[in-house]
């Protein structure tokens, strides 16, 4: 060891540690033992129950023992100047752990599940637990591990660099809950960073920044019934209503805190259950250091946000959620990440998951950098990551924020501010190679779904990459939801020059297979809430926002409804306060909430309302023509057996009594839904639970009946059945 070495040594830029210290031969055959012990005043290498003193040659404190023979499996002692005897495993013992195949795979961007080679693992080694640490940092000079373990001193942990710039090193006696970081000095510009692990498992809780040491397989199931009934399930043609939830504000505790992910299991699942909700969407719960992002601005991208407890505890409430027959999405952000100092900006020094030219790698609007999806290792992290938390968390679908910023090269940008692909289009490529590519693995995980939130009219969203499309399950449907909150917002009695507002969307309904988003997004920033949106008084507000709520139910699509829609809140949404519960103090609101559970149990219950939505077949106009008195009727039909439903839909105040509508079949048609029942807060006009048809001609059909529109309204009705009185 020259005294540059150990120069390096001692101020922290060793770039190859391995090379210096731990046991060496030398060339006259005895061995040397070189440890980098800082607070020690003496220490000796143990060698079968005998010690040999090291001598120490550097006042830093490099010490060094020279032995007759290899020393094989020895131990560390140490006395501190406190008189403190310790005794340690040498990390610098032990060979390199990561095989060449595990490397070769991470550099080809085809390790799957790199989450099990890269991070910490706790494990054996030679009968010596500890943790296994690894990082990529192809650009680094030197990455040391620090943490509660060591100090937090650089210099003590230099790790061992591999091929594809993957820095690993296996720390004898480090054990889960112990806190982590990697210190980086990158070769450029002597540039120094304390980072997180871009695969931790576990963090700090904000606004601390650390990593933790945990157990990947840490959690005990008991979710086998829902996991194999949901592999025989396709969604497609299955109910699918789900409640979009922000966990930090669903419901807060006494002091105006947050629930735990075990106290929300406690509460919200058997809520969200009695509301007859098919799945629960959370918005993200990757760690994240700003609350006021919602979550969207990920540094954590493996682990659940320590704000509401440990992995554990998410995953028992995800458990929770099965065993109650809930499924759980998340929202997932690969879209682009914050530039954090502790995150995964500038990395090593250099832009290495993200681009270095900001026309490919900067969301100035965001104020965050994009993903390199062309380079394999960031390709890798993306697919990895969501693999992991289908495998590992018992995830049923992921919702996909943001898509159309990760497909298009000018996404929200001016002319010159953005590099045209190499065919000189717009299309990001390399975006859309890794999204088809996670999707198709995603979808190898029975009964998994995928939904991308994508804004624009890009072709194929939902449809198999085999067929050239990105390979989503669902579509968010933008335009529907735009078309239908610019429709309701309009005072009714301007609504009859705006009928193709209602009608519009079912002139691409099928081009993809869509979910009808009501969203956070939609009541917040000015929008209001959803039921401020509506014009009138307020017993019309509560008739329109019932209107608008079952005609989403009875238009083909799966469906989302945000938190707080279903009690009629007043105020926007706001990610630091809970949601309204005392609006169900008053009576309106309760039945505003009783109505959504009823309607969201009478969705489940009737197979033409989910088992048709992305084709015609499970849909036919009645009457669009009547924009004079802002009506329109269509059926549903399920695939075969269960009855049709008719659907008769008047949005204005006005009640229409003596209302002719064609009928496909003869008999007595049953009232089944009415969201103008006394008991959801309506004025309680129908039609006494049934109708009957007469032979007379109308709408096209051989049939007909008469019948009262309540005001602000939709009604249902049910064909008749065989038994049934005609």
């Amino acid at each position: 060891m020259n005294g540059r070495q150990l120069d390096s040594v001692v101020h922290g830029y060793c770039s190859d540690a391995f090379a210096v210290l731990g046991p060496h031969q030398r060339d006259d055959g005895s061995w040397e033992v070189r440890a980098f012990l800082p607070r020690a005043a003496e220490a000796w290498v143990v060698v079968g129950g005998h010690l040999t003193p090291m001598m120490k040659i550097d006042g830093a404190g490099v010490f060094l023992a020279t032995l007759a023979d290899s020393p094989g499996h020895y131990h560390l002692r140490q006395s501190h100047d406190d008189g403190v005897l310790e005794t340690i495993e040498d990390p610098y013992r032990f060979s390199p752990l990561l095989t060449s195949f595990e490397l070769h795979l991470h550099g080809e961007g085809s390790n799957n599940e790199s989450y099990r080679t890269l991070g910490a693992h706790p494990m054996k080694v030679d009968g010596v637990a500890g943790v296994r640490f690894a990082v990529w940092a192809p650009n680094a000079l030197v990455v040391s591990v620090i943490g509660d373990f060591n100090d937090w001193d650089r210099r003590r942990h230099p790790m061992r660099l591999r091929d594809g710039g993957i820095w690993e090193i296996f720390l004898p006696a480090v054990q889960p809950g112990h806190r982590y970081k990697y210190h980086v000095k990158s070769k450029f510009h002597g540039h120094e960073v304390q980072k997180a692990d871009p695969y931790a498992f576990a963090s700090e809780v904000p606004p601390r920044t650390a990593s933790i040491v945990a157990l990947l397989d840490d959690y005990e199931w008991h979710d086998a019934k829902w996991m194999e009934e949901r592999a025989q399930k396709n969604y497609l043609n299955e109910p699918f209503s789900v409640y979009e939830v922000h966990l930090g504000s669903w419901l807060r505790a006494p002091g105006d805190q947050p629930l735990g992910y075990r106290e929300l299991a406690r509460t919200l699942v058997p809520y969200a259950k009695r509301m007859g909700f098919t799945h629960i969407e959370l918005m993200p719960i990757m760690e994240h250091p700003y609350s006021g992002s919602w979550g969207y601005q990920v540094t954590g991208f493996y682990t659940p946000t320590a704000r509401f407890g440990t992995p554990a505890d998410f995953k028992f409430f995800i458990d929770a959620c099965h065993q109650a027959g809930l499924g759980v999405i998340v929202d997932w952000v690969p879209g682009h990440f914050p530039k954090d100092a502790h995150g995964l900006a500038y990395f090593d020094g250099t832009a290495l998951y993200e681009h270095e030219d900001p026309r490919k790698g900067e969301h100035r609007d965001w104020g965050t950098l994009i993903f390199n999806y062309g380079r394999n290792e960031v390709r890798t992290f993306l697919v990895s990551n969501a693999l992991f938390w289908l495998k590992q968390y018992h995830i049923d679908g992921l919702r996909v924020d943001a898509v159309a910023s990760m497909i298009y090269l000018d996404y929200s940008r001016q002319p010159g501010e953005w590099i045209p692909n190499q065919y000189g289009g717009n299309e990001n490529l390399e975006a859309i190679d890794c999204l088809r590519r996670v999707n198709e693995l995603a979808h190898q995980v029975p009964g998994v779904v995928t939904i991308a939130e994508e804004s624009t009219a890009f072709p194929g969203v939902s449809k198999p990459t085999y067929l050239n499309g990105l390979g989503f399950t669902m579509k968010w449907n933008m335009g529907w939801m735009h078309d239908m909150l610019r429709y309701f917002s309009t005072d009714p009695i301007y609504r009859k020059y705006h009928q193709n507002d209602i009608t519009f969307s079912m002139l691409y309904a099928f081009s993809e297979n869509f979910l009808l988003p009501v969203s956070h997004d939609e009541v917040v920033h000015g929008k209001r809430s959803l039921i401020d949106k509506m014009p009138g008084d307020g017993w019309q507000k509560f008739a329109n926002t019932r209107a608008f709520l079952t005609y989403m139910y009875a238009h083909p699509g799966k469906k989302l409804l945000f938190m707080g829609a279903e009690v009629g809140q007043w105020d926007e949404w706001y990610c630091e306060a809970s949601v309204r519960w005392d609006l169900l103090e008053h009576e309106l609101h309760r039945k505003l909430q009783h109505f959504v559970g009823d309607l969201n149990h009478f969705y489940r219950s009737r197979p033409a309302l989910y088992e048709v939505d992305y084709h015609w077949s499970g849909f036919e106009w009645v009457d669009i023509r009547d924009y004079e008195q802002s009506t329109i009727s269509f059926l549903r039909r399920p695939v075969h057996g269960s009855p049709a439903l008719l659907f008769c839909c008047n949005f204005t105040p006005v009640p229409r009594s003596g209302y002719r509508i064609g009928v496909p079949a003869p008999g007595m048609w049953r009232e089944v839904f009415n969201s103008d029942a006394a008991s959801y807060g309506g004025s309680n006009i129908g039609n006494g639970g049934v109708a009957f048809t007469e032979p007379v001609p109308h709408h096209g059909r051989d049939h007909s009946m008469v019948i009262v529109l309540p005001p602000l309204a939709v009604v249902a009705f049910e064909e008749p059945r065989n038994g049934w009185p005609s």
